[in-house]
């Protein structure tokens, strides 16, 4: 099914064209006509099917821009999947007017969070514990809520957030459209659902076209082996991008160094990062400023990175369901992807409690030792200190660098508006000239401060 063959208003069929999405998934094909209809829906299909832009359009077909109220909530059980959510939201609505979308999440500060609510938005995207405690404090309110989504329910009843949920659930209309979306639907799930909606469309999609299409190979090596061989296959596959997972900050830290040290174009993410870092990071490898992230598991969900060519676990992951989440962020939606896990002796255990849930044999590699030197990255990123609340739009920073600086569009990769500022991912070779126009000229007639971000 063609998106050309919904029935949605002008805006939101530009947002549509604008992010060039032409043909439905399966999820989207069987979920969206019943969302756009204002229908139930309980869906489970594997991550990157497209379910974040078939909720953002049950939300944003709702929604009604005359009442300064909110109308839509989406629940998410981490902090990274509530951004994602959100982005997607707000490039979808880029040409609806005034329509305001607030991430409300925990381990950020409370205070700006209270004054964004001075002036209600129209969605909210959040996770279950800021939420209840903004509820609590009064600065929510929620009984004109019409959409609520419930994304990746399992995970939030996995970090034990049921009650919270329980509680949320309780101060919004008995009268809304509930949409519930996750990678497996056990029987608690099908339990909530029936206590939070009414003759929901029950979809599953397992067709090919969403399976998750993964090369997947264990190497054994000792540990003090593994960087050499982290090194070795970073070298002889040369993905655009990889994420490397370790086990812990130390490690993750250590990794990210070396990598460095040795030429990598490489950034780390980890639980003691601000929410700025965090973002920043996410960004440039998003827009292929670097080629490799080394994370530890807060970055397991919510990782929403296209075309992720590569997964390498340098430590295995303690329990196998951690393990499937992280090689789940590559072979998404039907592309292929490769995830690569260095095993050693002591890590036997782990190896076997994977077995159990794979239920196939292991594909075993073998390292070679490759020659030549690491890639560096395609892009540079710059950032500008300007964002939504000064009105700046992506095509304002594009229309400034192909007017003013005279770059080509070729040159100008991904363009991401936060609050306050915007990135933009720059060719390499076009990084001085792009810097020197950006700071000569101006951006819908304002000076606003331009540094480059270095790795």
């Amino acid at each position: 099914m063609l998106f050309s063959e919904l029935s949605l208003s002008a805006e939101l069929a530009q947002g549509i064209a604008d992010a060039e999405f032409i043909e439905m998934t399966a999820v989207q094909t069987a979920c969206v006509p019943t969302i756009l209809s204002g229908g139930d829906v309980i869906a489970q299909a594997h991550t990157g099917s497209g379910k974040t832009v078939a909720l953002a359009l049950g939300l944003l077909a709702a929604l009604d821009r005359t009442k300064d109220t909110v109308q839509g909530l989406v629940l998410c059980p981490t902090r990274e999947l509530a951004d994602q959510v959100s982005r997607e939201i707000r490039r979808l609505a880029h040409a609806i007017p005034n329509v305001k979308v607030l991430t409300l999440c925990g381990g950020v500060p409370l205070r700006p969070q209270l004054v964004s609510l001075s002036q209600l938005p129209h969605i909210v995207v959040g996770t279950p514990g800021r939420i209840q405690d903004l509820i609590e404090r009064q600065a929510l309110p929620l009984k004109t809520v019409k959409v609520l989504v419930l994304d990746e329910v399992d995970r939030m009843l996995d970090m034990g957030f049921a009650e919270i949920i329980e509680t949320v659930v309780n101060v919004i209309p008995k009268q809304r459209q509930t949409l519930l979306f996750s990678a497996t639907i056990p029987p608690d799930i099908r339990t909530i659902s029936r206590r939070l909606q009414r003759d929901p469309l029950d979809v599953c999609i397992e067709g090919e076209d969403t399976r998750p299409l993964i090369d997947q190979r264990f190497f054994s090596v000792e540990v003090e082996q593994k960087f050499p061989a982290l090194r070795a296959l970073l070298l002889e596959f040369k993905p655009e991008s990889a994420v490397v997972f370790c086990n812990t900050r130390e490690a993750v830290r250590g990794v990210a160094a070396e990598l460095h040290r040795q030429g990598f174009a490489v950034l780390s993410l980890h639980g003691e990062l601000d929410q700025r870092e965090r973002e920043e990071m996410l960004v440039r490898f998003a827009n292929r400023s670097c080629n490799v992230l080394v994370a530890s598991d807060v970055a397991a969900r919510g990782l929403d990175i296209a075309d992720l060519a590569m997964v390498i676990n340098y430590d295995l992951a303690n329990d196998a369901d951690t393990h499937l989440h992280r090689i789940g962020r590559t072979g998404r939606a039907g592309r292929s992807g490769h995830a690569l896990s260095l095993c050693s002796s002591a890590e036997s255990g782990r190896l076997r409690a994977i077995a159990d849930v794979i239920k196939s044999p292991f594909q075993w590699g073998q390292l070679t030792t490759p020659s030549g030197l690491p890639t560096p990255a395609p892009f540079v990123t710059l950032v500008i200190d300007a964002g939504r609340q000064d009105k700046l739009r992506p095509g304002d920073v594009l229309g400034a660098l192909t007017g003013t600086t005279g770059l080509k569009a070729a040159a100008i990769g991904k363009i991401d508006v936060f609050a306050s500022r915007t990135y933009v991912a720059i060719e390499r070779k076009a990084v001085e000239k792009a810097l020197k126009g950006l700071r000569a000229g101006k951006i819908k007639g304002r000076t606003f401060r331009v540094r480059e971000l270095e790795i």
